[in-house]
């Protein structure tokens, strides 16, 4: 189908949650049926395919969906030539290194020579030959956090995320080695206009929706004098919008203030003055 685009998701859990609601948030409609494993969108040429995670990068390297949305971690780990197209920036983790209390660990060297349980066993390797280190890998595809008491492993390197799983077999986070995201990854289209088209189209909506995550839109009131301070100090996408008030000597400004600023923002308005300071979020955005 030359005219849809298919695009492969985690069936359930948190990563496809997340996948599908920055993809509602690109206004495109789609059920909410979890029982369905196919489905199109009705309201533009995209089509699902809700999968196991570990599939989606040998789906779309075979060719039965040409996008997905996948952990990097299992992208990097499967190793196949695609394209990482968007780091979605949701669905963090971390891959680390966790060993029994009584390891005496100093850092990667400490794992010279010894067993490490992982179900990563192709970032783990990569990791340790940076650092000129040898050890077995040995690879399991759950229950990581058992295996040095049963003797299978001196040490573990799994995905962490409150490390209470790890306290419960007795480990203990000791390094940080990787850390994931969530990606969108994808094949080359070129061979397909009609296809590559709808990809950039949707890559358009992607963007507009998670810049405008990355903002706060706010109002205020604000003596006159003080607009030049208030604009050197939040700038705008261009500047400040700057309307007069009814009541001589104020006016009333609008503009964007980044998230990881606002606060620093807000404190500083309030010392300059500002009063009735609203603040909302923006559900898209673009320059």
């Amino acid at each position: 189908m030359s005219d849809v685009l298919r695009i492969a998701i985690q069936k359930k859990g948190r990563l496809s949650e997340k996948s599908l609601a920055i993809i509602s948030g690109c206004g495109i409609k789609f059920g909410s049926d979890e029982r369905v494993l196919k489905e199109r969108a009705t309201n533009f040429p995209l089509e699902f395919l809700y999968v196991r995670d570990d599939d989606i990068p040998s789906y779309i390297h075979d060719g039965v969906a040409d996008i997905g949305i996948v952990g990097r971690n299992e992208f990097d780990e499967q190793g196949f030539a695609l394209t990482v197209l968007r780091d979605l920036g949701f669905s963090k983790c971390r891959l680390s290194i966790a060993v029994p209390h009584d390891f005496p660990y100093l850092g990667l060297k400490s794992l010279e020579g010894k067993r490490i349980a992982t179900s990563y066993p192709n970032i783990l390797r990569g990791i340790l030959g940076e650092d000129g280190v040898s050890a077995t890998l040995v690879e399991v595809s759950g229950s990581v956090e058992l295996t040095p008491a049963v003797g299978i492993a001196d040490a573990i390197c799994d995905l962490v995320s409150t490390g209470a799983t790890l306290a419960m077999n007795g480990l203990h986070e000791v390094e940080t080695v990787y850390t994931s995201t969530a990606v969108m990854i994808g094949r080359p289209l070129t061979d397909n206009r009609d296809k590559e088209a709808i990809l950039q189209r949707l890559l358009l909506r992607i963007d507009a929706v998670m810049k405008a995550a990355s903002f706060k839109y706010i109002m205020f009131n604000l003596p006159t004098d003080r607009v030049e301070a208030v604009s050197a100090l939040i700038g705008g996408l261009k500047s400040p919008t700057v309307t007069p008030l009814l009541e001589a000597g104020w006016v009333s400004v609008q503009t964007v203030v980044a998230e990881d600023r606002f606060w620093d923002v807000f404190e500083q308005l309030k010392d300059l003055g500002a009063q009735g300071i609203l603040v909302t979020p923006i559900e898209k955005m673009t320059e």
